[in-house]
């Protein structure tokens, strides 16, 4: 490749592009569970992986320009792959994984755990997180897109909401500067 792209910059995008869909493709094939259940292996695969990959996409170019433009080239295809999926559901349904119902009304389904790769004790885990004790006691559990398990319990939707934990903290809005109270 580096014989065909004479233009250094360009080999550079071009290697970085490269490298950003290996990796979504091989996140992907890892399974969403790997996502939110980073342990000390996870990390330390995640430092090498990006140690390997730096020389494959910025090649013999280790300038600060050549730098640049791997990240602005990484940044560019994060950002089209995200519209791309928001427009597209088939791309969409491909790259991102689909919610999975682990329990049911109270009824676990095993098979779907092994499936998914997640013991009981990682479910029971999820399960103490949003304070239930038993699986009787659970409505709906989901291993959702971003990896994360949410539990659902009761019946009434206020004790719902009191019984969910948020996955992201979003800032508040500030509400408008102007002349209105």
């Amino acid at each position: 490749m580096d014989n065909l792209i004479t233009n250094p910059y360009l080999n550079v995008a071009i290697r970085s592009l490269a490298v950003y869909l290996f990796m979504l493709v091989a996140i992907r094939l890892s399974g969403k569970k790997e996502l939110s259940q980073l342990n000390t292996s996870d990390v330390v695969l995640i430092l090498l992986i990006s140690n390997a990959v730096q020389n494959a996409m910025v090649g013999q170019n280790t300038s600060l320009s050549g730098g640049i433009v791997a990240a602005a080239m990484l940044f560019l295809a994060n950002y089209t792959i995200k519209k791309l999926m928001a427009r597209s559901k088939p791309l969409h349904d491909l790259i991102a994984s689909k919610p999975e119902v682990l329990i049911r009304h109270g009824v676990l389904f095993p098979e779907q755990l092994k499936h998914l790769d997640i013991t009981q004790d990682e479910l029971e885990e999820a399960m103490r997180e949003h304070g239930v004790d038993q699986i009787t006691d659970v409505r709906l559990a989901m291993l959702e897109m971003d990896g994360n398990i949410s539990i659902i319990t009761g019946n009434d939707t206020e004790h719902l909401q009191s019984r969910q934990i948020p996955f992201r903290h979003r800032r508040p809005r500030k509400a408008p500067t102007g002349g209105h109270a």
